[in-house]
């Protein structure tokens, strides 16, 4: 199955689709990830706050796939915002996922209140110069967060991850992302009980039968031509393919505006706004 690749800001070349590994740990993880390689994902999402680094790490130790063909992102938590604690933090996320290097790092959170990402960014910034990460991004940071890293560091992210998704379509924060160059990834793709509810919507239920595809392939492929990495999650070997094989097909511009309009005020799934929220 052919994927799409995408050349980021700092020359980095990635997949169009990556697998998310929140609430997947123990050896049930292990075997999920395993799944997710075989099934072709090359691109892994991980956060020391998912506590599953081991998981993702045993994983990529055991599959078959080399470990220079598997792209993996953690994220630095918000306790550990200060220069030394992150620097430490980089580490340990390293030691505990048995890896030289993460491909992404990425602050998790901009935790606005505590005031301190600048400092986490230059951390990133430095271990990127010391070989333990290849490239630094950003995880939940509106613009005035990542104005203020670049008018500090001179260095912008090369992606930011965000939540994204036909109810929280965060249009403004994806322009403002491919206004600096930097990619957006969407978390929470999906959207929390998303697809139950869009499987009666007329209009959703007549492009999956068009398209001959799935409710969820449908939202993918919003994400995909809206020019964002979406990074889905599955235990299930037929669900990781169902989410890949979005790339044989496209959505027209109405029927892109149709999934836009689904946006709500509200629409955060765990009412986590980046301004507000506090991640420890």
């Amino acid at each position: 199955m052919h994927i799409p690749t995408k050349m980021l800001n700092d020359g980095c070349v990635v997949p169009a689709i990556g697998f998310g590994t929140f609430s997947l740990q123990g050896a049930t993880g292990v075997r999920a990830v395993d799944l997710a390689l075989k099934n072709n994902y090359r691109w892994l999402d991980t956060a020391f706050t998912y506590e599953n680094e081991g998981t993702v790490g045993r994983a990529i130790a055991q599959s078959s796939v080399p470990r220079e063909e598997i792209i993996i992102t953690s994220k630095l938590p918000g306790r550990c915002h200060e220069y030394e604690k992150a620097v430490y933090t980089i580490q340990e996320s390293l030691y505990r996922a048995n890896l030289d290097y993460f491909d992404f790092y990425l602050i998790h959170w901009p935790n606005p209140k505590h005031g301190k990402y600048v400092e986490a960014w230059q951390a990133l910034i430095d271990a990127q110069k010391w070989g333990l990460i290849r490239s630094i991004g950003v995880s939940n940071f509106l613009p005035e967060h990542i104005e203020r890293l670049g008018n500090e560091t001179g260095i912008l992210p090369s992606i930011n991850q965000i939540e994204m998704h036909p109810y929280l379509n965060n249009r403004n924060l994806l322009e403002y992302n491919q206004s600096k160059g930097i990619q957006t990834q969407s978390w929470s793709p999906i959207g929390n009980r998303l697809v139950t509810e869009l499987s009666s919507h007329p209009l959703i239920r007549k492009m999956s039968a068009k398209y001959e595809k799935s409710i969820t392939q449908i939202i993918l492929r919003w994400h995909i031509q809206l020019g964002s990495i979406p990074i889905p999650s599955s235990r299930r070997s037929a669900h990781q393919l169902e989410n890949i094989s979005i790339f044989d097909f496209e959505l027209t511009d109405e029927e892109m505006a149709l999934i836009d309009s689904l946006t709500k005020p509200d629409g955060h799934v765990f009412g986590q706004e980046p301004n507000t929220y506090h991640e420890y």
